[in-house]
């Protein structure tokens, strides 16, 4: 037993709600230093794109480990990796747009503390399109790398072969981003103080309270055996749980008006989730694929090409379009938990 839960042992804290509580707030804590990266090197769709996704994705990754080394039904991996990806593309972003829009043509608050004069209009402006194109970019890995997987687990599973191909695009795309980045960098004359490392730092500290918080509430729910929050929901519930840092990151910066943040985080994550923790887990034991499976692909790809035209067309998500969304997740539910 790790010192952190002995700690809660000894206290009499080991409850559900108090693991819940560690991993909300080791995401929180997160969350907090991420925006301090926006002054160490990173614009807002570098950091909504490279970092984010593995702070908010770390729980998948965990979760993954925690299965593969317990043996645990590999299937579970697949099913909390759909769970999150669509709950990103659809609720997550979906509420902040009903609530207040995903507008990327608004100036930032960011920019606005900056005191941008007319003479840096164009350049701020210039900056907003590269935000979108970048955005394009991500929405289209995102179509691409859930097509990819939609072809692979045709077959009805996905075999260690499937897992290198995925795992493969998943480094090609990362090697992609952070040469993207430095490329940017290079060009701003920007480089990554002591304070970015600092924070990554932190980062890892708030990773060790998701990894004990994680592993607990697993090892407490795999024991349920009965009711809706019990082993045979798994997938569902750890994916729903790690669905929660990705909201709070949305609805935090949809209300500072940071678009390109709360829009780049979401479409980023899903890179986390497909192809790296399939692919990963693929790689160790093979993943049959669970019978919602392709309704799941079908949304996310249609997620993705349906929020890459409103970028291009309207400049990010209009509110309306947060209705369409909460439809397609209540169809996605529908037919993972009654078809199950």
């Amino acid at each position: 037993m790790n010192p952190l839960s002995e700690t809660l042992d000894t206290l009499g804290w080991a409850n559900v709600w108090s693991y819940v509580a560690i991993f909300l707030g080791a995401s929180l804590l997160m969350i907090w230093r991420l925006e301090a990266l926006l002054d160490h090197g990173l614009e807002g769709t570098a950091l909504g794109t490279l970092v984010m996704p593995y702070c908010s994705g770390l729980g998948n990754l965990i979760f993954v480990a925690i299965v593969v080394g317990r043996h645990g039904q590999s299937q579970e991996v697949l099913t909390n990796c759909l769970v999150n990806n669509v709950t990103n593309l659809t609720l997550v972003l979906g509420l902040p747009a009903l609530l207040w829009g995903l507008n990327l043509r608004a100036e930032s608050k960011l920019k606005k503390k900056k005191g941008a004069r007319k003479k840096g209009g164009d350049t701020a402006e210039t900056e907003q399109k590269i935000n979108r194109l970048s955005l394009l970019l991500t929405l289209a890995a995102v179509a691409f790398f859930s097509g990819v997987t939609w072809a692979l687990g045709a077959d009805g599973k996905l075999d260690a072969n499937d897992g290198m191909v995925l795992i493969g695009l998943f480094l090609f795309w990362q090697c992609f981003q952070v040469f993207d980045v430095l490329k940017h960098n290079v060009r701003r004359k920007k480089s990554f103080g002591a304070f970015f490392y600092l924070d990554l730092a932190v980062v890892i500290v708030a990773a060790y309270g998701i990894y004990v918080s994680i592993d607990w509430l697993v090892t407490w729910l795999s024991a349920e055996k009965t009711g809706f929050v019990s082993a045979a929901n798994l997938g569902w519930l750890s994916g729903w749980l790690m669905v929660l840092p990705n909201a709070l990151i949305a609805f935090y910066y949809a209300a500072k008006r940071r678009a390109d943040i709360a829009y780049a985080s979401q479409v980023g994550d899903g890179h986390i989730c497909i192809p790296l923790c399939i692919g990963l887990c693929a790689v160790v034991t093979p993943l049959p694929v669970p019978k919602f499976f392709e309704t799941g692909m079908a949304i996310l790809v249609g997620a993705a090409v349906i929020h890459a035209l409103c970028v291009l067309l309207a400049g990010g998500l209009p509110r309306w379009m947060g209705w369409p969304l909460l439809a397609a997740y209540a169809w996605f539910v529908s037919a993972g938990l009654m078809g199950a």
